[in-house]
């Protein structure tokens, strides 16, 4: 049973498969810290200095009890809070992955038609008379001996 994993986890699908999901990942974290780091902080400035991370609203208070701040005062003190900003930022962050996503599978795609051959030229032509395929610089029809 261990040889058979073995030679499994050796494919060479899976080992791709690997890479890619660890590249994802990474480009995850990227992904994230553009959105939460460069993004959004101008889009909060526009909109009246608003961090969108501490967006949040209290369901429960918690063992302090009080307006909070910030989000992570509202953790600390465990009230129950619905945060709505981390969420605004992760709608961003899957916006912009599908758009990136989409730029390189249209890339991928415009790659490959690229590299495709054009179709070769006809060998072959029909006779206009009987219908068979003849050679392209035939002159006479090998099957009616029609004139070409």
């Amino acid at each position: 049973m261990l040889k058979e994993f073995k030679e499994f986890a050796m494919r060479g699908n899976v080992v791709d498969m690997a890479v890619g999901i660890i590249i994802g990942a990474a480009f995850g974290t990227i992904v994230k810290s553009l959105v939460s780091d460069v993004i959004m902080p101008p889009v909060g400035l526009l909109l009246g200095n608003v961090d969108f991370t501490n967006l949040f609203v209290v369901l429960k208070q918690g063992s302090v009890a009080g307006p909070f701040a910030l989000l992570a005062d509202a953790q600390k003190a465990g009230a129950v809070t619905i945060n709505y900003g981390v969420f605004f930022n992760t709608v961003i962050s899957f916006i912009i992955i599908a758009f990136v996503v989409f730029l390189l599978i249209r890339y991928i795609n415009k790659l490959k038609r690229g590299a495709e051959a054009p179709p070769a030229e006809p060998t072959t032509k029909e006779c206009p008379h009987c219908l068979s395929s003849i050679p392209i610089r035939a002159t006479r029809c090998a099957y009616c001996t029609a004139e070409l």
